[in-house]
């Protein structure tokens, strides 16, 4: 399912028209993106939880040389499904 898949199925589900739905879904993923860029962890009952991890510096390789790069530290996302959603796809 793509985003253009979700937007229609937003749309019949809630009875509401295609722009609603995007505007819907929009809003909800910018709500989502700022609360992780704050730090902040977004979680929905049911669903699940967004949060922000820090990843390590570390040392890695190319694979096509062998030669050893070093990766820089970055911030990742992290999702963790709620026991309704995992429930639901068993």
């Amino acid at each position: 399912m793509n985003k253009t898949d979700l937007i229609e199925g937003m749309a019949e589900h809630a009875g509401i028209s295609k722009a609603a739905a995007k505007k819907a879904l929009d809003s909800f993923v910018g709500n989502v993106e700022g609360a992780l860029k704050k730090g902040k962890r977004v979680s929905l009952v049911g669903f699940g939880s967004f949060s922000v991890s820090k990843r390590a510096a570390r040392e890695g390789r190319n694979p096509q040389t062998g030669a050893t790069i070093k990766i820089k530290a970055k911030n990742v996302v992290k999702f963790k499904a709620g026991s309704d959603l995992t429930d639901a796809v068993n």
